[in-house]
């Protein structure tokens, strides 16, 4: 059964603010749009608290209506992430983004099945930059719900994916390395791309790949975090690994990250200034795409070391060898800064109760979290 909302209908007749609405039921504005528009249902205290202040009965501000039967609806949907390991029967997630449906498989829980809107129906045609195929879609509540696509490579934004969904808001993941999140950006097939590519290793902000893409479509750069980034080593270390310079070791084998990535780049500019070519190190030419990925090859001892973050070696029991200190930045496009699933995306960095999750769950530091640089 689906729940109609009359709460828009009573808060006009009060001549309540949606503003005025939450501060008496002690929730976000935010959180009155998302039940007014039937994206959030509110929990029974919550709902006993809106019929107290509007001065009618729960009954009378939500109404259950029957559901109807699902229709099956078959679509085309460019497909972004690993397009070339997708199988017909893959399952997506989806979401609409400048008027395209962007399909992106979900992460694979432990347990069961990840939630999902679609399958993939037909072999992915390679070759192709943006991948299209035809996709079997369930039903539409994933088109009722208030969705935003982001791009890029942070582990922790499932701490943020679970704060907004309890706003009523779904964030929806393209695992993408940090240009080619703003790549996606820049094609209009994301909403927000988050980013760590600075000025070589010293941590200075660099905006030139953000505005050599975005010079005429201006663009909105919020500050996220601050972390530290390195060489990931088995616990306790057995190869004594200390810095770069034992890269280049017969003993040492290394899992690289793709061209583009922000670890990658970190480690190129490091090997040039340690005068290290690319060729001493074993398994440089062994690519692997995404921080979780190259760190699990470490803890399972296929390789010796990977350079990842420390959020990633501390989830996953490895060691970890700083190098530098990066910002990781989310860049949204002006236009869409108004959207109410953005607004409540930039409210919640700022939130000091999410900061301190992050924070405590990744070691990141969130002091500027929110902070709007351009």
């Amino acid at each position: 059964m689906d729940v109609r909302t009359n709460l828009a209908a009573f808060r006009n007749k009060r001549g309540l603010a949606a503003a005025q609405l939450a501060a008496e039921i002690g929730v976000s504005r935010q959180t009155v749009y998302a039940i007014e528009a039937g994206t959030y249902v509110p929990n029974t205290a919550v709902s006993l608290k809106l019929a107290r202040v509007l001065e009618t009965t729960v009954e009378e501000l939500f109404e259950l209506e029957q559901e109807e039967k699902i229709q099956e609806e078959i679509a085309e949907a460019t497909l972004l992430g690993d397009t070339e390991s997708m199988l017909p029967g893959q399952l997506l997630r989806l979401c609409n983004v400048n008027d395209h449906l962007v399909a992106v498989a979900p992460e694979p829980g432990s347990w069961g099945l990840p939630p999902a809107d679609a399958a993939l129906l037909e072999p992915v045609r390679s070759g192709k930059r943006n991948a299209t195929a035809k996709v079997q879609i369930f039903g539409d509540r994933w088109k009722k719900s208030a969705r935003v696509m982001i791009a890029g490579c942070d582990p922790s934004v499932s701490i943020l994916a679970h704060s907004l969904q309890t706003q009523g808001c779904e964030l929806v993941v393209a695992f993408e390395h940090s240009s080619r999140a703003l790549e996606l950006l820049q094609e209009g097939l994301v909403h927000i791309a988050g980013t760590h590519l600075v000025d070589k290793v010293t941590g200075k902000v660099d905006l030139r790949p953000i505005t050599k893409l975005f010079g005429r479509n201006p663009v909105a750069v919020f500050s996220y975090a601050l972390w530290e980034e390195g060489l990931v080593t088995a616990a306790g270390n057995p190869k004594h690994i200390a810095g770069i310079a034992d890269l280049a070791r017969k003993d040492v084998r290394f899992a690289n990250r793709e061209p583009g990535a922000g670890c990658r780049r970190l480690l190129d500019d490091l090997l040039h200034e340690a005068g290290i070519a690319a060729t001493q190190v074993k398994g440089y030419d062994r690519i692997i795409a995404g921080h979780l990925p190259a760190a699990r090859l470490v803890r399972s001892g296929e390789a010796d070391c990977c350079v990842n973050t420390s959020s990633v070696a501390r989830a996953l029991g490895l060691d970890f060898v700083p190098l530098a200190q990066k910002p990781y930045h989310l860049v949204i496009r002006r236009k869409q800064l108004n959207l109410p699933p953005i607004q409540t995306l930039i409210e919640t960095l700022g939130r000091a109760s999410f900061r301190r999750e992050v924070e405590a769950c990744t070691g990141y530091s969130m002091r500027t979290a929110g902070d709007r640089l351009v």
